[in-house]
């Protein structure tokens, strides 16, 4: 009885594993909305014809469930289950914080 139990068990096939997740680190510019925040994300990509390095930049809906998040900060967030039309990324953490009366992040960079 214990062997074919066994060898049920042994037929059964394990889930398939998740894939990877998307992550990207971003800057937030807004952080007005409730557990909303919005952020910054730049890439840099050559230019096939003329291998010139281009810059360019996407905003992101983020869900930032504790509130945690602040204008400024540089945050790493990760792909996730839609939560409404335009929010399909999480926050995962705080990388960097901005200075409290000085310059934000974002301003240091531009």
């Amino acid at each position: 009885m214990a062997e074919q139990t066994a060898d049920k068990q042994e037929q059964i096939s394990p889930k398939p594993a998740r894939r990877q997740r998307k992550t990207r680190v971003g800057v937030v510019t807004s952080d007005k909305r409730d557990k909303t925040v919005c952020v910054r994300v730049e890439t840099l990509s050559r230019h096939r014809r003329y291998t010139k390095y281009v810059r360019s930049r996407t905003n992101l809906q983020v869900h930032d469930e504790r509130g945690e998040a602040r204008e400024g900060d540089r945050v790493e967030v990760v792909e996730c289950r839609p939560y409404s039309r335009t929010k399909h990324w999480r926050l995962t953490r705080v990388l960097h914080r901005a200075e409290e009366g000085g310059r934000t992040a974002e301003s240091i960079e531009t």
